[in-house]
């Protein structure tokens, strides 16, 4: 790292270590994998860090330039880092028995790559559940020319769900009880208030339905009872950020949650979006945002007046929120909003309105009952006939705000809506600022259903889980188009290793380029990708519990400059 890197690093008030410890020369830097103790104020345990602390250290880095990562496990375990959205060689992805074995404990690996990108990124473990138990850091990569927008002083504000369990122990009380960390299961006082709202026979239909089903319209997030933290601080500690009225602040929000989606405001401030995991987009004005666990969004506020501003982090769930502060001076907190109503899922996140689905596909051991035939001609499996009558499906409409976002099934009950009324951001709004690759159509299509079980904790794509599927065999040069269609009632962030995930919003040429797609309950979602990397690649969803129970692909992209060199020494 240069001199000049880490001045301006701090003089933009990074408010973070600005390096790892033991910087050698420029380009290297040195990781240590080490034990820590976790202490969110309500709780403490022991935990994964690097060089002693989570969150690890912001890592800075220079587009062009050539880096060197000395990675140390002092662990008495294996341990891997994978760096989330850099576009590198493959054997240098960091993930075990995909792109190399991992770092034995007491084992030093040296990572060496090309800066080849800018903007916002993260570094995590990919082996066990390390990552949930606290093994992550940030990433800020400054572009060889100018930033298209202006900003005075920066922050990393990196989210994350840190609970009292470790990851071993949550997901084997998930595999024995699927709800076992769900605190917001429906009572016969929600049955009597949903009578005397709906009417006797709604309640009982929906009450029926879901019965059915053996599913909740609570089941929203399969991981409660943790503290989000922002920056490794909790709400009470109140991570803040200091200010001069009237600076442009750029905020680089990363969501490093095993689980949890997060919806942010900064209330009394319009946030300017700007980059969307780590590529610029065409700015975009708005009072609250949606970050899905693994991606990545860089917002410019403009504080003006000499207060307190929170930074408010509630979850999807609506359980538990994060709380940090931008203030012209140490000690000052502004007001905490309170938690809203939690959503309630709808027949329409279980994909009533998803045409062509195969329902009875869905596994989620509802095989008892008749059968139910939707208006499109697919069929519910499990749900008796009658259950469906008097059923009102648009009784969580009113949650969609002001105007339907298509990235929501219609009736959706987590279809988002900005606390004060004013503008959510929808993946519709993002348009690339330059696109990154040329518009051409795609070569193929492959189609990618999520699927599970959800009695079972089994979460597959295609019906199938990582342990007994074949790997996605790409063709160096093409471009492929993937169909995602979420059978299932969670919402799923989709990763793609190693190459670039365009999203298509409708954009033509400017659809948005991501590493992270998230795809709702119930909705079917396209995103192409230019397959320019050759060798072998991870794809999964980035919910750690839903990877780790086979929802998990590897994807081996065949030919390309390596292949062709090979062949021609051949």
């Amino acid at each position: 790292m240069t001199f000049t890197t880490v001045i301006r690093a701090l003089a933009l008030g990074s408010g973070l270590i600005a390096l790892p410890l033991g910087c050698a020369t420029a380009g290297e830097y040195d990781l240590t994998v080490d034990r820590v103790t976790i202490d969110t104020g309500s709780f403490t345990r022991q935990g994964i860090g690097y060089n002693g602390a989570s969150p690890g250290p912001v890592l800075r880095f220079k587009e062009g330039e050539e880096v060197t990562i000395n990675v140390t496990n002092n662990l008495d375990e294996p341990t891997s880092i994978h760096w989330h959205g850099l576009i590198l060689p493959f054997e240098q992805d960091g993930v075990p028995g995909i792109s190399y074995d991992g770092i034995a404990p007491g084992e030093t690996f040296t990572y060496r790559f090309p800066i080849v990108q800018a903007g916002t990124y993260w570094f995590h473990s990919h082996t066990d559940f390390q990552e949930p138990d606290g093994a992550y850091g940030a990433i800020v990569i400054e572009p060889k020319g100018r930033e298209p927008f202006r900003f005075d002083r920066e922050y990393v504000v990196q989210l994350t769900d840190a609970h009292p369990h470790t990851g071993h122990r949550i997901m084997r009380n998930l595999k024995m009880m699927p709800d076992y960390y769900n605190r917001q299961q429906r009572t016969f006082l929600d049955f009597l208030a949903d009578s005397e709202k709906d009417g006797m026979q709604a309640a009982l239909a929906d009450r029926s339905a879901w019965g059915d089903m053996r599913m909740m319209p609570t089941d929203i997030e399969d991981l409660q009872g943790y503290d989000p933290l922002i920056n490794g601080k909790s709400a009470e500690q109140n991570w803040t950020g200091l200010f001069t009225p009237g600076e442009r602040v750029r905020l680089r929000f990363i969501n490093s949650s095993a689980m949890t989606y997060f919806d942010v405001r900064i209330p009394g401030l319009e946030m300017t979006v700007v980059q969307a995991d780590g590529n610029n987009v065409q700015p975009v004005p708005v009072d609250e945002f949606r970050i899905a666990v693994a991606e990545t969004y860089d917002v410019i506020v403009k504080p003006t007046e000499d207060r307190a501003y929170t930074i408010f982090a509630e979850s999807m769930g609506r359980t538990a929120y994060g709380r940090g502060t931008l203030a012209p001076r140490e000690g000052m907190a502004g007001p905490i909003p309170d938690l809203r109503q939690p959503p309630l899922l709808t027949m329409a996140d279980m994909g009533m309105a998803h045409e062509g689905m195969d329902h009875a596909a869905m596994g989620h051991g509802a095989a008892e009952g008749g059968t139910h035939t939707m208006a499109d001609g697919t069929v519910m499996q499990g749900m008796a006939h009658g259950a469906m009558e008097g059923m009102d499906h648009s009784a969580h409409a009113g949650m969609q705000g002001p105007a339907a976002d298509p990235f929501y099934a219609p009736g959706s009950g987590l279809a988002p809506r900005a606390a004060n009324d004013g503008k959510f951001l929808s993946y519709a709004d993002l348009k690339a600022q330059k696109p990154l690759y040329k518009d051409r159509e795609a070569t193929r299509e492959i189609e990618i259903r999520l699927t599970g079980n959800m009695e079972r904790y089994i979460w597959s794509l295609n019906g199938v889980k990582y342990d007994d599927a074949d790997p996605i065999v790409l063709q160096y040069g093409e471009r492929v188009r993937f169909k995602f269609v979420n059978e299932t009632m969670m919402t799923h962030p989709m990763h793609l290793h190693g190459m670039w995930s365009i999203l298509d919003n409708g954009s033509g040429k400017f659809d948005p380029v991501k590493h992270v797609i998230s795809v709702s309950p119930g909705t079917t979602v396209f995103m192409e990708t230019e397959v320019d990397a050759p060798g072998q690649w991870a794809f999964h969803c980035h919910l750690s519990y839903h990877a780790d129970s086979g929802m998990f692909r590897k994807v081996i992209v065949e030919g390309g400059p390596v292949a062709d060199a090979k062949q021609g020494e051949g």
